[in-house]
C-alpha cells in the first residue's frame, strides 16, 4: 500500500470520528512502517457502541483493534455521534480533503444547449442538367468534380436526330408564314425538347439546322457531381450534371430529447468550427425533424448560414450553442453539488462547526454545469460542489441517508420490535413505542411497506427504528433500520 493511499484510509477514518470526537494525530510505526492512527486523550470516558473499519462501515466489532481488512486501527462510534441528523467533521480535516461550497442562489436559467453538428449543402441550392432528348456527348467542356462553374456557362454539346429533325420542321414552317399554327407548334415542340428561347431565335436567324446542341449551366455554384462522360449515350431525362450552390449551407445539430422542447424555428443559434478558431457564425433554426432518433435518442434541428468567401464546407463538424430562452425561476446550484444515486438526488448543506446535513431534492432543467431545484432547498444554503463521495460515505455509516424525506412530503420516525416480517407478502406487524408528533400511544399493529425488499433479514423480537408516511389516509413504512 503506497502512502497516499494509507493517508487517505486515515483521513476517512477520522470523518468517521465526528465532531464530537478529537482528531486523530498521524504517526509512523517503528515496527511496520505503516501510517497508524495515535488517538488524543478524550476529555471524559465514553461508551463505544461498536468499532468499525471506515473502508468496510457495514462490518462491526465488538472490541477495538486491528482491521481484518486494511492495515489499519479500528474505529470507535460512541453513541453521542448518532445523536442529531447529519455528519460532522473536524475542520481542519475539511481543509485536507479539499471539501468546497457554493451558495444555492434564486434565479432563472437561460436554455442553453450545447451540442454538435456537421456542415452539409442545402437541398433547395442543387440543380441538375438534364437532356430531354437521346443522342451522343461529342464535346463535354466540364471534366472535373468541384471546379467552380458559373450560370451560362457552355456544359456540353450533344448531337441528338430527334432534335436536329425537329430544326428542319421548324426551318420549313418558317417558310410558310401563314400557317402560323403550324410555326408556333413547331417553336412549342423546340423548346419542350430543351431549346432556350435564344437558341431558337438564333435557328430562326441562322436558317439551318444545328448538328449539336449547346448546353449551358443552370445555375453558379461547384460540380457537385458529372454523370457522363464525352462520346457516352444519353437518353431523355438522363441527367448530364449536378450543381451545387454554397453560399448558403445547413447545419444540423443533434438535440437530447429531453432538451428537444426548449427550441423552435426561429431560435438563434452560434456555430464554431475548429478548423476557423476565432470565428463565430449566426444562424437561426429553420427546421426541427417531427420524429426522434430511436438509436441517439435525438432530435435534428437544421440552422441556416449564410456562406460568404465559402468557408463552411460541406461535412466539417461543428459546435452549436442553441438558446431557448430563460427557464422557470427556482434554486439554482452547480450540477458537481447533485449527487444521484439512481432513485433520487441529493444535496449536501453544509451548516456552522462542520456539521453537513443530506438533503433529498427534486431536480429541474441543468444548462451550462447548473441545475435548477424545484424542491428540497429555500435558496441560501450553502452546498457542497467537491469532497462530496468522502462525506456520502460517512452520512451513509451513520444512516443519516436512509432518514431522508423525498421534498414536501412529511416523514413520521418511531421506534419498535418486530412482531412478524414477511418479505414475500409484504406483511409487517410491530410493537411501537409512543410517536408524539403523531399522539401515538404504544401499541401493536400492522402496517403497510413502500417496498418489500426492506423486510429481508428482519427476525421477530429485532429492536428497529422506522419512518413512514401518509399515504391516501393510512401510514405507509418507507424505511426500517437497525436500532443502534
Amino acid at each position: 500500500m503506497n502512502t497516499t493511499l494509507k493517508l487517505i484510509i486515515v483521513l476517512v477514518a477520522g470523518i468517521a470520528l465526528g465532531g464530537g470526537a478529537a482528531w486523530y494525530g498521524l504517526g509512523r510505526s517503528k515496527s511496520t512502517g505503516t501510517m497508524t492512527a495515535s488517538p488524543a486523550a478524550p476529555a471524559g470516558e465514553k461508551k463505544a457502541l461498536y468499532w468499525y473499519d471506515p473502508m468496510v462501515p457495514d462490518q462491526h466489532f465488538e472490541k477495538g483493534g486491528k482491521s481484518p481488512f486494511m492495515d489499519m486501527d479500528l474505529v470507535p462510534k460512541y453513541a453521542d455521534e448518532e445523536a442529531g441528523a447529519g455528519v460532522r467533521i473536524d475542520p481542519r480535516t475539511m481543509q485536507s480533503l479539499g471539501i468546497r461550497t457554493a451558495e444555492a442562489s434564486i434565479g432563472k436559467l437561460w436554455r442553453r444547449i450545447d451540442t454538435v453538428g456537421y456542415v452539409r449543402a442545402d437541398d433547395n441550392r442543387i440543380d441538375f442538367l438534364q437532356t430531354r432528348v437521346s443522342g451522343w456527348i461529342e464535346t463535354l467542356h466540364v471534366h472535373a468534380v468541384n471546379d467552380p462553374i458559373r450560370k451560362g456557362q457552355l456544359v456540353a454539346e450533344i448531337y441528338s436526330p430527334d432534335l436536329y429533325a425537329a430544326q428542319g420542321e421548324y426551318l420549313l414552317a418558317l417558310k410558310h408564314p401563314e400557317d402560323a399554327a403550324w410555326v408556333d407548334a413547331a417553336r412549342q415542340k423546340l423548346s419542350f425538347l430543351g431549346l432556350s428561347a435564344g437558341q431558337i431565335a438564333a435557328l430562326t436567324k441562322g436558317g439551318q439546322p444545328q448538328r449539336r446542341v449547346a448546353y449551358y449551366a443552370p445555375s453558379s455554384g461547384i460540380v457537385s457531381n458529372i454523370r457522363v462522360h464525352p462520346g457516352a449515350a444519353v437518353t431523355a431525362g438522363m441527367p448530364l450534371l449536378e450543381i451545387t450552390d454554397l453560399s448558403r449551407v445547413w447545419v444540423t445539430a443533434e438535440i437530447v430529447e429531453d432538451q428537444s422542447g426548449w427550441i423552435v424555428p426561429g431560435k438563434t443559434a452560434e456555430i464554431t468550427l475548429t478548423s476557423l478558431p476565432g470565428e463565430t457564425f449566426e444562424g437561426k433554426v429553420d427546421y426541427l425533424a417531427p420524429k426522434l432518433d430511436p438509436a441517439t435518442r435525438t432530435v435534428e434541428a437544421r440552422i441556416v448560414l449564410d456562406n460568404p468567401g465559402l468557408k463552411l464546407k460541406p461535412g466539417m463538424y461543428a459546435n452549436v450553442t442553441l438558446y431557448g430562452g430563460k427557464g422557470e425561476e427556482g434554486i439554482i446550484v452547480p450540477s458537481e453539488a447533485v449527487i444521484r444515486t439512481g432513485k433520487r438526488a441529493i444535496v449536501l448543506v453544509a451548516e456552522e462547526a462542520g456539521r453537513f446535513i443530506p438533503v433529498q431534492v427534486e431536480t429541474g432543467m441543468a444548462s451550462n454545469g447548473q441545475t435548477v431545484v424545484l424542491k428540497g432547498l429555500q435558496g441560501g444554503e450553502k452546498v457542497v460542489t467537491s469532497g462530496q463521495f468522502l462525506i456520502e460515505s460517512e452520512a451513509n455509516l451513520k444512516g443519516a441517508l436512509d432518514k431522508l424525506k423525498p421534498p414536501g412530503e412529511d416523514v413520521y420516525s418511531g421506534t419498535a420490535r418486530i412482531v412478524a416480517a414477511d418479505a414475500g407478502s409484504g406483511a409487517l406487524t410491530m410493537q411501537h413505542d409512543p410517536i408524539p408528533a403523531l399522539k401515538w400511544p404504544a401499541m401493536t399493529m400492522d402496517f403497510e411497506v413502500r417496498d418489500k425488499a426492506i423486510l429481508k433479514g428482519l427476525k421477530k423480537g429485532e429492536a428497529v427504528e422506522f419512518d413512514m408516511v401518509k399515504e391516501s389516509g393510512d401510514f405507509t413504512v418507507t424505511a426500517i433500520r437497525p436500532k443502534p
